[in-house]
């Protein structure tokens, strides 16, 4: 089962993010996927330079690089709170796959997985995210009440990664801290 992801009116003003139930693994996992004109090396090499991260994720605010595996993650959530979050590379295959989880107790933990593949015409790439969030119906049900929506924060991201390297800026600010693109 495939379903474009449109929350809002501002979802509908932009090329359709898609997101899959079909491969779920578990409650706890959103995917998303996005097609973006640019090469799989390009992409790749972009997504695994951590600090470029904070140019399209919505939440995040800065990126520290601590060690080749491991890196420290300023996040702004709800309410202003900032949080610095340790994260660690577990996985990596050049240009196909970057696996990466938050450095906490197993079951508070966050695992992300970052699929590239060539895309259907050339010069294309297809990019899967895969995140598993903890505490399944009770963890998304708090982040709610919090404002904050993961499926919906994973598919705006990716268009966001479209952007950037499509045209070098973002202009989709949906899932985001408020001004945080404002001024690119």
């Amino acid at each position: 089962m495939i379903c474009t992801t449109e929350p809002n009116q501002e979802h509908r003003s932009r090329p359709a993010v898609q997101a899959s139930s079909l491969l779920r693994r578990n409650e706890n996992t959103i995917e998303a996927s996005v097609t973006i004109r640019r090469v799989v090396e390009d992409v790749f090499s972009f997504y695994r330079d951590f600090t470029n991260l904070p140019s399209f994720l919505g939440d995040v605010m800065a990126i520290e690089e601590i060690g080749p595996a491991t890196s420290r993650w300023t996040i702004q959530g709800p309410l202003g709170i900032r949080a610095t979050w340790t994260i660690k590379v577990t996985e990596e295959r050049t240009n196909e796959l970057i696996r990466y989880e938050t450095v906490t107790p197993p079951g508070l933990r966050t695992y992300w997985e970052i699929h590239f593949a060539p895309g259907s015409e050339s010069g294309q790439t297809e990019v899967r995210e895969l995140m598993t969030a903890p505490l399944g119906r009770l963890g998304r049900a708090v982040l709610a009440l919090m404002g904050k929506f993961p499926t919906e924060e994973v598919a705006a991201n990716l268009h966001r990664l479209k952007q950037v390297m499509e045209t070098g800026k973002v202009t989709d600010t949906s899932y985001s801290v408020r001004g945080k693109f404002s001024n690119i």
